[in-house]
């Protein structure tokens, strides 16, 4: 009859105080008996350039084998007679690995459990596991599996984080050059650039992977999205998917569905929390909504929300950058304009919602689009300030910047309002007793630059051409005729009363662009 049970001792630490070792009691005279596992961390978390993410829990990236350990009491395995298998579980998820002899270790698309010649001694062997390169990441259970031909034995060895691999080729968040990998996955230093395109001013930003307790956040981030509360199982197997998990967290950022972050406000009071301004770091946040079980962290906004979920992309491998677009309009309507009534005396009226930002900031996350093709691959935008819903949520993207670029509206995630908040057309109508009597448009005050922060350098690097490109040649004459259009309807403006300043000038003020009457 078989006997299944746990040990529960509790674990050693070693003077860094990860996770490292785990120690079991003896059991079953005459068996073999496992005493020790080592989880060789610092070997591991060197080779998966994962130093520092956390303490507590053993932390490898996909596709990559790492190793453990094991010291047996007395004497070592008996291959001919005795079998390992290692189990690991992520929720209901679970892969029971038989632990194989061979001479080294291989990739494979699934997981495997290798242990070569050389990794066998008088009373321990080393065994390399690997996972797929497209495992779902998240937390993970590792069991071991002793059984011989009277008895089997369970011991439960502990946790490890897995995470995306940006290093290895196959995985759809690989980066090409390292230098791009150091700048948008382990550095821990960003600035964001804010003011006006003609005065951008720059402050620092921690994002901080590397705080205590940060990478058990952006876990627990997860573990409380609807998604994984309305279906555990669909969740966990989307994981491994880097545009589910950009859009999932994207929508966690902020709480307005869910048991989100942060909390948006934008004018009046403060005092029941902190004001945006204030906050200088990711580790804070994240710290403190952890520390408040999950209620959202007052407040936000859109430089914080973009820097919350770039450190929390980061800490799961997908590379990200934070960026700013100078003048992003914001179309509530749906129509890829941004619309504006004004008085023949030149005052605005109250009447559209759209509204135009003297600047708003998101972030970019690098992965490949294989449900659009390779040619949307690279840089998604990913906005997770809560100003309008998709399918139903506030979140935006993600969406390739390849697509904005190239007026692919139809893209998915998003396209059209984020095309609209880098070049939307301004439609300036000016109303006379309820008759529209001039119109202007301005294609050319909408996203007049769009920077982040370069590699390895303060400087900031100007995206704008990565977004609006080059018009074609039809496309430039139809945009001409739109200006003789503006031209015409500046002289028809001046007779009404509204100087041509008044039509094409921006004054930033607070959050969003003002007009600036002369």
């Amino acid at each position: 009859m078989a006997v299944w049970f746990y040990c529960t001792r509790l674990s050693e630490f070693s003077s860094t105080g990860f996770l490292s070792s785990r120690v079991f009691p003896g059991i079953f005279n005459g068996h073999c008996q496992l005493k020790f596992v080592n989880f060789e961390a610092q070997e591991n978390t060197v080779s998966h350039e994962t130093q520092g993410l956390s303490k507590t829990h053993l932390v490898v990236r996909r596709g990559k084998p790492f190793k453990i350990t094991l010291v047996f009491d007395g004497r070592v395995l008996n291959p001919p007679s005795e079998s390992l298998m290692l189990e690991v579980r992520l929720g209901s998820l679970s892969e029971r690995i038989p632990v194989q002899f061979c001479k080294n270790p291989s990739h494979s698309q699934a997981w495997s459990a290798i242990i070569a010649q050389e990794n066998i001694h008088f009373q321990s062997v080393t065994i390399h596991v690997c996972s797929p390169v497209l495992s779902s990441v998240g937390l993970y259970h590792l069991l071991l599996h002793i059984k011989d031909s009277q008895i089997r034995v369970n011991y439960a060895l502990g946790h490890f984080a897995l995470l995306f691999n940006p290093w290895l080729k196959d995985d759809p968040v690989f980066m090409p050059l390292d230098v791009h990998i150091q700048e948008y996955v382990k550095s821990d230093y960003g600035l964001i650039y804010m003011g006006t395109h003609l005065n951008v001013c720059k402050r620092p930003w921690s994002f901080g992977q590397y705080e205590p307790g940060v990478l058990e956040a952006c876990l627990q981030l997860l573990q409380v999205s609807p998604q994984h509360l309305s279906d555990k199982h669909l969740d966990y197997v989307l994981r491994s998917d880097p545009v589910y998990i950009s859009r999932v967290i994207c929508a966690m950022v902020n709480c307005n569905d869910d048991m989100g972050i942060l909390e948006g406000r934008w004018q009046g009071s403060y005092k029941s929390g902190t004001k945006p301004t204030e906050w200088s770091n990711s580790a804070d946040i994240l710290n403190l909504w952890v520390s408040s079980q999950c209620s959202p962290v007052r407040y936000g906004q859109c430089w914080v929300f973009a820097s919350v979920l770039c450190t929390v992309m980061r800490v799961l491998g997908i590379p990200s950058r934070v960026v700013t677009v100078f003048n992003a309009a914001h179309d509530s309507d749906s129509n890829v304009k941004i619309t504006e009534f004004y008085t023949s005396r030149g005052e605005k009226l109250g009447v559209s919602k759209d509204s135009i930002w003297n600047f708003h900031v998101w972030v970019e996350c690098w992965m490949r689009r294989p449900d659009l093709g390779t040619e949307f691959d690279g840089w998604q935008v990913v906005d997770p300030t809560p100003q309008e819903k998709s399918a139903g949520v506030f979140c935006c993207g993600p969406c390739p910047v390849a697509a904005i670029q190239r007026r692919y509206l139809g893209t998915p995630y998003d396209a059209p309002f984020i095309y609209a908040s880098v070049d939307a057309d301004v439609v300036r109508l000016i109303v006379r007793d309820g008759v529209v009597v001039g119109r202007t448009v301005d294609t050319e005050c909408v996203g007049q630059q769009i920077y982040t922060k370069s590699v390895d350098s303060d400087r900031p690097e100007n995206l704008t051409h990565k977004y609006k490109g080059m018009k074609k040649k039809g496309e430039e004459k139809a945009l001409t005729a739109e200006k003789h259009d503006t031209v015409l309807s500046s002289q028809s403006a001046l007779a009404l009363g509204l100087t041509p300043s008044g039509l094409v000038n921006t004054y930033c003020k607070g959050d969003k662009s003002l007009p600036v009457y002369w």
